[in-house]
């Protein structure tokens, strides 16, 4: 079990280190992309930190994932109102 919330954690950096990258690119479509690799590599994270008892950083990505979710919400609604007005 240990192993598999190392390798989780380190995933999740990897993951939010790669979103970042993306930002740098400048480009829409990758941008969409980071949104759910900030998700996914926050969620890893808070998982490894719940593990060790690393409350502060657990709570950090918690927050990350939260604010994540409601970025791709707020992006679908925005989406689904657009094409309702051109149709």
């Amino acid at each position: 079990m240990k192993l598999t919330i190392d390798i989780l954690g380190w995933s999740g950096s990897v993951l939010i280190i790669l979103a970042y990258a993306l930002t740098l690119i400048e480009n829409v479509k990758y941008l969409d992309y980071g949104k759910y690799l900030n998700l996914i590599g926050g969620l890893f994270i808070a998982l490894n930190c719940y593990y060790y008892n690393a409350n502060p950083p657990f709570v950090t990505n918690l927050l990350w994932s939260i604010i994540a979710t409601l970025t791709i919400y707020k992006k679908r609604k925005s989406n689904t109102h657009r094409q309702k007005r051109n149709v």
